[in-house]
């Protein structure tokens, strides 16, 4: 620990402090923080009483759009010779896929009882730019009982020769698509609807553009002409060029069906939306976006908050800071705790290089990088552009991340203050959460008593959902 913090976290004075508990991945770390601080939580929202059986009616009741059964039917050809393709998150989304109580038995028992052959069925997982399923990934996603009896695939941005040339934008993209999506005759979109902090929301047509398009594609989507545009921001569909792009892709290949969910967070199921790519997704929007908009009466100089599921690692954990922003105020602090567990918990080779970088330069150099005639897209490059728009607002030493999974080394090349600096290096402790909880209790203590407010007591407040809130100030 350095002296000037050990130095704070000694002197400061906790009694009084109330206890939250704050999420870490599936455990929860008790953490003291002041009296009177905020506790911003999104509205309540209900799970289904009985998943399975609401699961089905949506699908038999879809939103604007035919039956299933209408679909297959439809095709021209005898139904035995009918190809069908769903395509799926990857592990970053916890949609629920697998089981009696998820969405893919259900659906393919449709599929199948309209005289769909089984092995006319395939599953693309829409990765984007992210890496390939693992086998133990497609098991726990999806469940034993899909990966035994049915075929499963996954996409990959940087070949083309698995893709077909499918649309030319209005924003002038050329626009490749997996050829297994595109060349089948029912294309099934499936995803979960939660608020997304450059297209607006996830789900709809995020399913297709980026998850199934060629790099090129993914390269204008996360390019610098979009990311810094007003509009690409959460809960903002009108004017946002990132959902304009990816709707247009979509309905250029022509999906004919959708099925997303809402979730609570606990990971229960809200709500199944299905039917059409466009009215479906429209309604779980206006379903899920009252309950995570939080009323704020003005930013905090202090808000503590958590990277939930999504935040598996760096690259991810950074939806949790941008949604954070509206309730700091320019200069104050985010404290985030995150944990990173995939197995590269802070992203890619591409990704530690830019982010190395990025950190180098600051985000403002870093953009003048990307924006140059000379520079080449590379993979990731849009994450650490991401990171740019907290640390803008409050400064590389007012982003305070805690990371335990992350070795204090590779520390080296992450923006913003270590966690590693709010404990002892030479302490052991018995597991990753006492770790972590150690960490972020001590960054808590510190930022409260920050220099940088001058003696003052500065306002705390605590996003309980972290990344899934999105904090809206009065006006």
């Amino acid at each position: 620990m350095k002296d000037k913090i050990a130095n704070i976290i000694a002197k400061a004075d906790t009694q009084g402090w109330k206890k939250i508990q704050v999420e870490f991945g599936d455990d929860l770390l008790d953490i003291l923080v002041p009296s009177d601080c905020a506790i911003l939580h999104m509205k309540k929202m209900t799970p289904l009483a009985h998943s399975k059986e609401e699961i089905s009616n949506a699908l038999n009741n879809p939103v604007g759009s035919p039956k299933l059964e209408e679909i297959v039917c439809s095709k021209g050809k005898p139904v035995g010779e009918v190809t069908v393709c769903v395509t799926v998150s990857d592990i970053t989304r916890p949609v629920p896929y697998k089981g009696k109580n998820g969405v893919l038995l259900p659906l393919f028992e449709i599929i199948e009882h309209a005289g769909v052959k089984r092995n006319n069925i395939v599953i693309v997982v829409g990765t984007g730019m992210h890496r390939i399923s693992t086998p133990e990934e497609k098991l726990f996603m999806f469940g034993k009982e899909i990966v035994d009896n049915y075929q499963i695939v996954d996409h990959n941005c940087e070949d083309l020769s698995s893709q077909v040339l499918a649309a030319h934008t209005a924003k002038d993209t050329e626009v490749y698509v997996n050829k297994i999506f595109y060349d089948s005759d029912v294309k099934i979109v499936t995803g979960l609807v939660e608020s997304h902090f450059m297209a607006g929301i996830s789900g709809g047509r995020k399913g297709v553009c980026p998850a199934l398009v060629n790099t090129t594609t993914i390269q204008k989507f996360h390019g610098v002409e979009f990311l810094e545009h007003p509009n690409a921001t959460n809960l903002v569909l009108e004017g946002n060029p990132c959902h304009e792009e990816a709707l247009e892709v979509a309905q250029t290949v022509e999906v004919d069906f959708l099925v997303n969910t809402t979730l609570d967070n606990k990971l229960s199921i809200t709500g199944v939306f299905a039917g059409d790519l466009v009215k479906a997704h429209l309604a779980a929007f206006e379903a899920m976006k009252e309950f995570v908009q939080v009323p704020v009466d003005e930013p905090f100089d202090v808000l503590l908050t958590h990277t939930g599921y999504v935040g598996r690692n760096h690259y991810q954990s950074v939806k949790a800071a941008v949604c954070a922003m509206p309730a700091v105020k320019e200069k104050g602090l985010i404290v985030m705790v995150a944990n990173n567990i995939d197995a590269e918990p802070i992203g890619s080779l591409e990704y530690k290089t830019l982010l190395h970088l990025f950190k180098i330069l600051g985000p403002d150099r870093y953009i003048s990088i990307l924006e140059h005639p000379d520079w080449v897209f590379t993979k990731d490059q849009w994450e650490p552009e991401m990171w740019g728009k907290p640390i803008r607002k409050v400064g590389e030493d007012g982003l305070i991340y805690c990371a335990p999974r992350i070795s204090e080394e590779d520390y080296e090349i992450i923006p913003g203050v270590s966690g590693y600096d709010f404990i002892d290096s030479n302490t052991e402790f018995d597991s990753t959460k006492e770790k972590a909880k150690a960490m972020y209790q001590n960054a808590v203590i510190y930022a409260v008593h920050h220099p940088r407010f001058g003696g003052r007591r500065p306002t705390v407040a605590f996003m309980a959902e972290g990344p899934y809130a999105i904090p809206i100030v009065k006006e």
